[in-house]
């Protein structure tokens, strides 16, 4: 039987197999709140052995996008806790994944009350899609304080707290792809010169704090976190030291013992790809679960774990337009072909309305 349909552990889960379906942002919540159309989305999906959900705010600050669901209040709660009853019945473990868009964001998107925060008042490169207005350049973010950190750490914890109530089996911190925890990592979008700011040991710190948080609230076999090493996606150039810093991060999040890491390599889209050596370095480095993602097919994915390189494989457009990729690969039946132009659309087209095999 092949490696990637058998069944594996996280930390203490057991996962029906070792297919991951990555963390995807699709735009259907309505007014931020989880809806009984995710409901169904997720449950298509749930072949997989585990499902990190779109990514999900832990503050108002966070909703930089439009349509993106939170897990801040009461009502979103609720609402994870249909897609988490939902996946449960079908066998898949699930985790939300947390996502502050930090600078990445505009005013239009957030709710009244909510600003745009990040670690220095450095504007980002490019623009935002807004219902109300179109496409807007990305502001100037406000510079977070040290009482702004502290609060949205704390934003951070009640959000994992939270996300056990609604029967998440755990939380990803999302310190990939341009976003609130990786603008502290960067340099370019941190130019601090407090604690927070200049050396890997001070930009790493807030990532690393709220790692710390989550764990102690919630347990270190569910908290993973998601690193873009290489990735330039919302502007973030590739500098000098980006090995040796995400080398410095792997060691702490080691030692802080968390369930996983999951590396993503965007050179499938264009970007730069993660070297070998990173990758290897992560290996050696973090002791527990590693999951690799970007531009997999089943048999690259298999052919990495029977090689050791990973433990679990994360797929994602492959899981958006196939509900059950999981049977089409271990039958080597044919792909349902992705429509690009419904990926953040509102709506069931192109969401929930991709074929499944017919008996």
């Amino acid at each position: 039987m092949s490696l990637l349909f058998s069944k594996t552990t996280l930390g203490p889960l057991p996962l029906q197999n070792h297919l991951v379906m990555c963390p995807l942002t699709r735009s259907r919540a309505t007014g931020n709140v989880p809806n009984d159309l995710m409901t169904e989305y997720y449950s298509q999906r749930a072949s997989a052995g585990l499902i990190i959900t779109e990514g999900t705010s832990p503050s108002p600050n966070g909703l930089g996008y439009p349509r993106i669901p939170g897990i801040f209040n009461n009502e979103q709660v609720a609402g994870w806790k249909k897609v988490t009853d939902g996946v449960h019945a079908k066998g898949a473990k699930i985790f939300v994944q947390l996502m502050h868009t930090g600078r990445i964001g505009h005013q239009l998107n957030l709710p009244k009350g909510a600003k745009v925060l990040a670690p220095s008042a450095v504007r980002a490169a490019g623009q935002m899609f807004t219902d109300a207005e179109g496409l807007k350049d990305h502001p100037t973010p406000e510079a977070m304080t040290e009482a702004d950190i502290m609060a949205t750490t704390a934003e951070f914890v009640n959000a994992a707290t939270n996300a056990v109530k609604a029967g998440f089996d755990g939380i990803e911190l999302h310190g990939a792809n341009g976003y609130l925890l990786e603008q502290f990592i960067r340099p370019n979008s941190n130019t601090r010169t407090d604690q927070y700011g200049g050396s890997i040991e001070n930009r790493a710190r807030f990532v690393l704090e709220v790692a710390e948080a989550t764990i102690a609230a919630i347990g270190k076999d569910k908290v993973g976190i998601r690193l873009s090493p290489f990735g330039v996606f919302n502007d973030m150039p590739l500098y000098p030291e980006m090995e040796a810093d995400y080398a410095y991060l792997a060691d702490k999040l080691n030692a802080l013992g968390l369930v996983y890491i999951h590396l993503v390599d965007h050179s499938a889209a264009g970007a730069p790809a993660v070297s070998d050596s990173i990758k290897a370095t992560f290996r050696k480095s973090f002791k527990r679960t590693l999951i690799l993602s970007g531009g997999y097919d089943a048999a690259r994915a298999e052919a990495d774990l029977e090689a050791k390189k990973a433990d679990l494989i994360a797929f994602g457009k492959a899981f958006l337009a196939n509900p059950d990729l999981v049977e089409r690969w271990k039958t080597n039946a044919a792909l349902n072909a992705f429509d690009v132009s419904t990926f953040y659309t509102p709506g069931a087209k192109g969401y929930t309305d991709y074929p499944a095999l017919t008996a």
